[in-house]
């Protein structure tokens, strides 16, 4: 038995279910189960894929986002790569039983993971022109006789420049599908995993233009139908893919994320400026990212990293170099925090639904250097922003680009292929469910280290293991020897 994980980043349940032309879509949720699929906290790219993967949570793979602090230091914030996950995956599983995987694109995966196959960098890859970015590194140059020059994102996808975006999107995933069919083809493996970053950037492009109830939206623009048309043409490749299948392949299309419009943005260190709790030597005449501001650490509690959500970060005496809060006084003073950041507002004064989160409370582990807290504003309909020197908390530009949308808590996912019932729409699913359900269906075994369940028993019907008749060979064969 195959696996293949078809992996679109940010996939919507309302987008991918809802469209009767997405038919290879439909054909698939006819045959098996699909429904929406629960996300981490923080829903995001890095670390969702990988505790997907692992079936571990972001506080036990220690990762909390594409930058994370390295230790107590101010200013030691590192950037995420494969090497910052060592714990067992889906595919490293399959290697200890002798399987092979081609691993395509799966975040983070740069440098290029040693599987036991074929491993392709992700998106983080700096330059495929420059740098080793496969496993084996021969492979590098079988991708480029194939395809030329390879994509690994669009470089500038923050543009206001929508036509060129648009182009450079497709171009992108038409390469990034060329390759995922020559490995299909013309690689030994039992587990296929690839992820297609390009839905996650048009969306992140052109949400404005597709939801009428975004606050930039333009009724009649020639962009509406763009995101609607790139799951249609992602259907089109995903049936390219099935033919190529044979069957005895079990079949999983997941996303990482959803997504969902972006109403505006909440400016975090502004706010904590206001509240006295960051203090700067100087206040910025212009807008100045968090890292350029003067701090005075003898004087800050608090401080925090934007991005579509908040890391927020406590200066502890005995912990940071400059610490301020006493150990005795920390839980009091995040408790105090989280109710003010919970009860911020919007530009009216209307309540914002900010969700703000102890790492200790929704992680089974807390590993390396925790966020003290992680906020959600808005219930992520607003983003964080980190820069200081505007003059309103909340803002409509984006410190980073234009961007029209943030991730949503619940993507997508549809199971189906071999052995599986036709069991329709599932729900209670989460990220972290997968990788056990496929290890059972594979007749692998599940570490005991992953975190979630396997759906196996919820669904009857499923052959997993051995056929039938190898099974009662087996039962035969034990009894006789008297151990059943």
């Amino acid at each position: 038995m195959k696996i293949l994980v078809i992996g679109l980043d940010a996939a919507v349940p309302e987008l991918l279910f809802g469209d009767e032309k997405l038919t290879n879509i439909r054909r698939l949720m006819e045959a098996g189960s699909y429904g929406r699929l629960e996300s981490i906290i923080p829903p995001i790219t890095v670390p969702a894929w990988m505790c997907m993967a692992t079936s571990q949570d972001p506080g036990s793979l220690g990762v909390y986002g594409f930058r994370n602090r390295s230790d107590h230091s101010y200013n030691g914030l590192g950037f995420v790569n494969s090497k910052s996950v060592q714990e067992l995956s889906i595919w490293d599983q399959i290697a200890r039983e002798g399987k092979r995987s081609v691993i395509i694109g799966v975040p983070p995966s740069f440098p290029p993971r040693k599987v036991n196959g074929i491993c392709v960098g992700c998106f983080l890859t700096p330059d495929t022109n420059t740098d080793n970015y496969t496993h084996p590194a021969a492979v590098r140059d079988q991708i480029r006789e194939l395809v030329g020059e390879y994509p690994v994102d669009v470089k500038g996808f923050r543009t206001n420049n929508k036509a060129w975006l648009l182009d450079e999107i497709y171009a992108m995933s038409l390469k990034h599908f060329q390759n995922v069919r020559h490995w299909l083809r013309n690689s030994d493996w039992d587990y296929f995993h690839f992820v297609e970053i390009g839905l996650d950037r048009l969306q992140h492009g052109f949400w404005k233009f597709h939801d009428s109830r975004h606050v930039l939206h333009d009724p009649g623009n020639e962009f509406a139908e763009v995101i609607r048309e790139y799951y249609r043409y992602l259907d089109t490749e995903l049936g390219s893919i099935l033919e190529l299948l044979d069957e005895e392949t079990v079949v999983v299309v997941a996303s990482d994320h959803g997504a969902q419009r972006l109403d505006g943005g909440f400016c975090v260190n502004e706010w904590l400026v206001r509240e006295g709790l960051l203090v700067l030597n100087e206040y910025p005449k212009q807008i100045t990212p968090f890292s350029q501001l003067g701090v005075n650490w003898d004087q800050t509690k608090v401080w925090s990293e934007g991005g579509y959500y908040a890391r927020v970060f406590f200066n502890v005496r005995g912990r940071e170099p400059n610490g301020v809060i006493d150990p005795a006084d920390y839980e009091k003073f995040r408790d105090d925090l989280k109710a003010r950041l919970e009860a911020t507002t919007d530009e009216n004064g209307r309540a914002l639904g900010t969700m703000v989160f102890r790492p200790q409370e929704i992680y089974r582990h807390v590993r390396n250097v925790a966020p003290d807290l992680i906020v959600h504003f808005g219930g992520l309909y607003w983003r964080s922003i980190g820069g200081v020197g505007y003059d309103s908390i909340h803002v409509q530009e984006n410190d980073t680009g234009p961007d029209d949308c943030n991730h949503s808590q619940f993507g997508s996912f549809i199971l189906a292929g071999a052995g599986l019932p036709a069991v329709g729409e599932v729900s209670g699913v989460h990220l972290m469910d997968l990788a056990p359900t496929l290890l059972e269906i594979g007749g692998y075994d599940i570490p005991t280290s992953m975190q979630g369940r396997s759906l196996v028993g919820e669904m009857p019907q499923i052959e997993t293991g051995f056929a039938p008749d190898g099974e009662e060979l087996i039962r035969q064969r034990l009894s006789g020897l008297g151990y059943i």
